[in-house]
């Protein structure tokens, strides 16, 4: 069998990706993570009024034609209250995010002001136009759209949507995941290790990674080495949610029961990807409803690093995301790959005081302690040595862990 290229690879399973379509209110203040379902615009213009940038004080620059300037203090404007009309020959004494009054056309800052007397203050600043004055409308304009539809809500959105005054959110219902773990030969952290045994780190990393693309996890643990023990695990997982996923016991061994379990259950795709680490990738469909499969390698950094670059876009569309592809950086390596791989690599590297990109001197599938170091993967195309100095294709894990 032929590899698979990672983009045909993703290609289809973006293809067979089903958007979610149950759509909910969110509370805008625990909206932070849910993929908004409709785009939303804003029915106010903000800011409402001209307003102050600075605590200081409201003039007319035509009664400031020196520094030096006195002027009695007329009036004072906190924030959340409106000012009289300014008086030519008068200041008004303002405070960061009040209304400018009307006839005021600049706010010099307190610091460049000082006390002349009771009441009256000197400007020792000729102000410009405009200057410390924070336009009405100039963030945002009312029916202007704030949010697409699609986008996945950040903290700085959902402040964006309170802004304009949205006290609730329609966004898509969480992805409901399942996951479930085979092999003998785990043990759960907390246990004694069985002889020839492991403990089960892919079930802390997974978990970890579907928590923060905002999934719904239903955990079945560590199922038996057995076909029935595994098909009776799928048909629950199934039941229960939207996607199934499981690591390892996917290929033809004899006790790998994986592949003939789901194809009992449904249909199975058995993918080689050209990818390292990696390689196998399970995807299919299991029961009635077609709940989406997708069968991960056993070994943890392949585990981890698949499911960053196909994973995780699927289960993006899935959530009704408009984007689902990390964006790269091109930086500096600060190492040598004389011998590459015929297939596409994703190293892992971190980045260093120079501001290059050190790499992790054993890159073997199942050295974890590689991905708990690095900062983000090289994506390192098919057959191509990297020379120090070298720019080389970041996948920092801000872009890949949420």
């Amino acid at each position: 069998m032929s590899l698979l290229s990672i983009d045909e690879a993703l290609q289809k399973l973006l293809a067979a990706a089903r958007p979610m379509a149950e759509i909910e209110e969110a509370d805008t203040l625990a909206a932070a993570g849910r993929v908004l379902a409709r785009a939303q615009s804003s029915g106010l213009t903000v800011p409402p009024l001209d307003n102050s940038a600075m605590d200081g004080y409201a003039v007319r620059i035509a009664d400031i034609s020196s520094a030096g300037a006195r002027l009695p203090v007329a009036q004072r404007i906190p924030a959340g209250s409106v000012g009289t009309p300014l008086a030519a020959g008068t200041a008004a004494r303002i405070f960061t995010g009040a209304p400018v009054p009307e006839g005021a056309d600049a706010v010099v800052m307190q610091e460049l002001c000082e006390h002349a007397g009771e009441d009256v203050v000197r400007i020792n600043h000729v102000p410009r136009p405009a200057e410390n004055i924070r336009r009405a409308g100039e963030d945002i304009r009312a029916g202007a759209e704030i949010l697409a539809a699609g986008t996945r809500l950040t903290p700085q959105d959902i402040g964006l949507a309170a802004s304009v005054g949205l006290a609730a959110l329609p966004v898509f219902r969480r992805l409901r995941v399942a996951v479930f773990f085979t092999g003998d030969e785990l043990s759960m952290p907390g246990e004694a290790l069985k002889p020839g045994g492991i403990y089960n780190s892919n079930r802390y990393t997974l978990r970890g990674l579907l928590a923060a693309l905002g999934c719904e996890v239903h955990d079945l643990g560590i199922v038996p080495d057995s076909l029935e023990a595994t098909r009776v695990a799928l048909r629950e997982a199934a039941a229960a949610s939207d996607v199934v996923i499981t690591s390892g016991g996917v290929s033809v061994g004899e006790e790998d029961h994986v592949k003939a379990a789901v194809q009992a259950e449904g249909a199975l795709d058995l993918w080689k990807i050209a990818i390292k680490p990696g390689k196998p990738l399970a995807f299919g469909k299991v029961s009635r409803r077609g709940t989406a499969f997708i069968g991960l390698p056993g070994n943890p950094v392949s585990t981890f690093v698949t499911f960053l670059v196909l994973v995780r876009p699927f289960l993006l569309a899935c959530q009704g995301a408009r984007a689902t592809a990390p964006r790269g950086l091109m930086m500096r390596a600060d190492f040598d790959w004389p011998k590459p791989d015929r297939r596409r690599e994703f190293l892992r590297v971190r980045i260093n005081a120079e501001g290059g990109l050190d790499l992790y001197p054993n890159q073997s599938s199942g050295v974890l302690t590689s991905c708990a170091w690095a900062d983000g993967l090289v994506d390192n195309p098919p057959a191509q040595a990297v020379r120090r100095g070298e720019l080389v294709r970041f996948l920092p894990f801000s872009e890949l862990l949420y």
